[in-house]
């Protein structure tokens, strides 16, 4: 045993991680290129050597010595013989199923490289009914390109794709290099997409993915079909094509449906326009038939966190386009990761969080969990309500009002988004600060006048639901004040803190109110695990006197800290 080694390797393929070690750091950074981080509370943190997480890294040119030598540097003890073992064979299946380009257009090739799984091909009757045996290997037809490696990464066999991808119709888009200069990793991002063609570009928020797909697109030359998570994502993708290149205004459409079905060399449109069941086309989906008959050369996938259960199954439809996955975390509450890996492809380009603000491209951070009590009358309900009724209970708990205020007069003068789930509470805060609040109900238009007015500086302050989760452009915001979330999503966590990561003096801070002795607490422990695996740690404040009455909304607040519109967008 060395206690100088900050981490224990335990035999059933989980690491603890030792928090106040003098080696934490240096631990954590070698975990996070093969591990996940399963549990994080105070003092002891635990990753997995799950399946995914080794082929992920094995996509990114990992080798298995690389692991293993990893583990070893910072074991506290000898690693378990049959762990070493585990990960060589995972790590080892990796590529032994490689599909290539077949002897016609209409066919492809699935080499294999071991006799045991040339067998269960042979005997498994869901994937026996996708290949026919051909010597070593087996034929493949093209339509069947999906659905195979959907169905070997379900039996553990990562399929390596190397089979040739259509060019699509050409489309020169150039860059305005007038106006801006990529990045280093923005560049190096589209170089490591375009070796393959196929996979995930995994940076943070605020970090320019959009500006990574604009370079994608100008390299292959391609007309391109951009997939969004919202209305106000592809208003947003538009003006970014606007700004960056010499796209002709023509050459760019937004595809609503009934609304505009029009089609140009560069459409987006909306996950939820494309998942619409209709018409008699042959996949039951009218705008996807519509679309899909286009030739494109491109497709990318924002926030391909985000993407439905429908996409995926359409999306095997189309493994011979060039397909380009966009996010700042691959974590899915549903467990869909599998599937991202298998049809749109593995990670291709990843850079942390914490690397790229100390490198002074995404804004400085400090996170706090802001803890305060229940007032007696909450406490009571909480305490007899049924478990489906707690997590509403706590998070509505009035006491969280004074906290947010308190805090909004912390941060007087600076550009603040409070954020939550439930709508009755946002409205409350909406009203205690005078400020706008945009919901699902609130349409387009009011959402991007309220953006635009937060912009411009005539809002400092702004309410929003989960409709502010995903693809806002609010680059000014530097402090963001959640009161309430989505149970334990980790991954709302991240895109929230997101939402105030734009580089800016001063850097940015994140706040979320948790009701003492909840549901809560257990549930921000885990929407904070994608962050501290990045390295964040969060700070906490502890605001528990117990409120006796609810705060008045109409209650008078500093002018200065109101500066915003008393007008709430419902």
């Amino acid at each position: 045993m060395s206690v100088e080694r900050p981490a224990i390797v335990q035999g059933d393929r989980t690491v603890l991680l030792e928090v106040e070690h003098p080696r934490y750091e240096e631990g954590r950074d070698i975990l996070s290129r093969f591990a996940e981080l399963e549990r994080s509370p105070e003092h002891v943190h635990t990753y997995r050597l799950s399946a995914l997480a080794l082929w992920n890294a094995a996509a990114l040119g990992v080798t298995t010595d690389e692991v293993v030598d990893g583990l070893r540097a910072i074991s506290r003890y000898d690693l378990p013989g049959h762990v070493e073992h585990e990960i060589r064979d995972l790590m080892a299946r990796h590529g032994v199923c490689r599909l290539v380009d077949g002897p016609d257009p209409a066919t492809l090739v699935l080499q294999v490289g071991s006799d045991g799984i040339r067998l269960h091909l042979a005997r498994e009757p869901k994937l026996a009914a996708l290949v026919e045996p051909a010597g070593e290997g087996f034929r493949v037809p093209v339509r069947h390109r999906g659905a195979l490696k959907r169905g070997l990464l379900a039996v553990g066999y990562p399929v390596e794709d190397l089979a040739g991808l259509v060019d699509g119709a050409p489309l020169e888009v150039a860059v305005k290099r007038d106006t801006f200069t990529p990045y280093p990793y923005q560049v190096a991002a589209v170089r490591a997409f375009e070796a393959t063609g196929h996979g995930v570009i995994v940076l943070p928020c605020g970090s320019g993915k959009t500006l990574i797909g604009v370079l994608a697109m100008a390299a292959l030359g391609t007309r391109t079909l951009v997939l969004t998570s919202s209305r106000e994502a592809a208003a947003q993708w538009r003006r970014e094509l606007g700004a960056r290149t010499w796209l002709a205004d023509d050459a760019m459409a937004l595809y609503e449906g009934a609304r505009g079905a029009a089609v140009a060399p560069v459409t987006i449109t909306t996950y939820s326009m494309l998942s619409k069941r209709a018409g008699p086309g042959p996949t039951g989906y009218a705008h996807f038939d519509r679309l899909s008959r286009e030739p494109w050369g491109l497709i990318i996938y924002d926030e391909v966190h985000l993407v439905p259960a429908p996409i995926f199954r359409l999306t095997a439809e189309l493994q011979a386009r060039r397909r380009l996955g966009l996010t700042a975390t691959l974590v899915r509450e549903d467990g869909r990761e599998h599937d991202v890996f298998a049809l749109i492809g593995p990670k291709r380009y990843e850079v942390a969080w914490r690397t790229l603000e100390h490198s002074g491209h995404i804004a400085a951070a400090t996170c706090f969990e802001v803890r305060v009590a229940m007032p007696p009358e909450v406490a009571a309900s909480y305490a007899v309500a049924a478990p489906r009724e707690q997590p509403r209970i706590a998070a509505e708990n009035p006491a969280k009002l004074v906290a947010m205020r308190a805090l909004v007069e912390r941060h007087i003068g600076e550009r603040i988004l409070i954020m939550g789930t439930y709508l009755p509470s946002l409205r409350a805060a909406a009203q205690v600060l005078g400020a706008p609040l945009l919901t699902g109900d609130s349409t387009h238009r009011e959402r991007e006048a309220a953006y635009g007015a937060f912009r411009s500086g005539e809002t400092r302050l702004l309410v929003l639901s989960r409709v502010g989760n995903f693809a806002i452009d609010l680059p000014e915001a530097a402090v963001l004040i959640q009161i309430s979330g989505t149970m334990g999503s980790r991954q709302e966590e991240a895109q929230r803190l997101g939402r105030v990561l734009r580089p800016k003096p001063g850097g940015a801070s994140f706040y979320t109110i948790v009701s003492r002795h909840s549901c809560e607490e257990e549930l921000a422990l885990h929407r904070q695990l994608f962050l501290t695996e990045q390295g964040y740690r969060f700070f906490i404040e502890d605001m528990t006197q117990p409120m006796a009455a609810p705060v008045d909304p109409a209650a008078a607040i500093d002018p200065a800290v109101q500066g915003a519109s008393d007008v709430v967008l419902n």
